[in-house]
């Protein structure tokens, strides 16, 4: 798949090539087409960051289209029509439209609008990762294992961990919401055949005994008796 910046879906032929030849200037890579079906298979074949959509595309309509991309893509659309009443412009922006931009245009505002859109979408895109990283490696809402400093976070408290405890608990942490096995932890964690499950349980308490309220009643480190441990889900 290539990736591009910015796609125009406008069936006045000019000016999307007018209008894309500009923005390329300025390094965004940016394509054009000019009717809804080029434009649903363009999307199926390409990366898109950002979408310049027209009203009128022939006989379809660019509302339709923009209700089509809500569907599948997350991306910032913007309106670009010659059509100027106030219905028009509420209806873009109710279903799903981040700004609509009225013809004709001046293209250097055109290109403030698209980088401060893309801008605050990949902001937001940086945020929400960075938001499900840290979910992941929550493993109850006052503890964290903390990846770049590789020990616990309780209560905003750092708390070591030592080497093997914290591959142990990565290792289920990033398995979390299925068992993992005890050979599975022998293979893929201490990868050393001559140690047992003797020495995997006294890991295994060591760190019920930093993370849980009731080291003998766990709730975090699940024992599945009889194969392995586990972590559930993040709720």
């Amino acid at each position: 798949m290539a990736d591009y910046k910015v796609l125009m879906i406008d069936d006045d032929e000019v000016i999307a090539q007018t209008t894309c030849e500009y923005l390329n200037m300025f390094d965004f890579k940016t394509a054009y087409v000019t009717g809804y079906e080029e434009a649903e298979a363009f999307l199926d074949k390409n990366l898109v960051s950002l979408l310049l959509l027209d009203i009128n595309l022939g006989d379809k309509s660019g509302f339709d289209l923009c209700r089509k991309v809500r569907e599948n893509y997350d991306m910032p659309i913007l309106f670009i029509s010659a059509r100027t009443s106030d219905d028009d412009v509420l209806i873009a922006l109710n279903i799903g439209g981040d700004d609509y931009i009225k013809k004709p245009y001046t293209l250097s505002i055109l290109l403030a609008k698209v980088k401060t859109v893309l801008a605050r979408y990949e902001r937001e895109a940086s945020a929400k990762d960075t938001k499900t990283a840290q979910k992941s490696n929550e493993l109850a809402p006052d503890i964290r294992l903390d990846t770049n400093t590789h020990k616990l976070n309780i209560k905003g408290e750092a708390v070591s961990l030592k080497a093997m405890e914290y591959k142990m608990l990565l290792y289920l942490t990033e398995n979390r919401g299925r068992v993992v096995t005890k050979d599975e932890l022998l293979k893929n964690v201490w990868d050393d055949e001559f140690i047992g499950e003797g020495t995997l349980a006294v890991h295994i308490r060591h760190l019920r005994e930093k993370i849980e309220k009731d080291p003998k009643n766990p709730e975090i480190i699940k024992t599945v008796w009889g194969v392995g441990y586990m972590i559930e889900e993040a709720k």
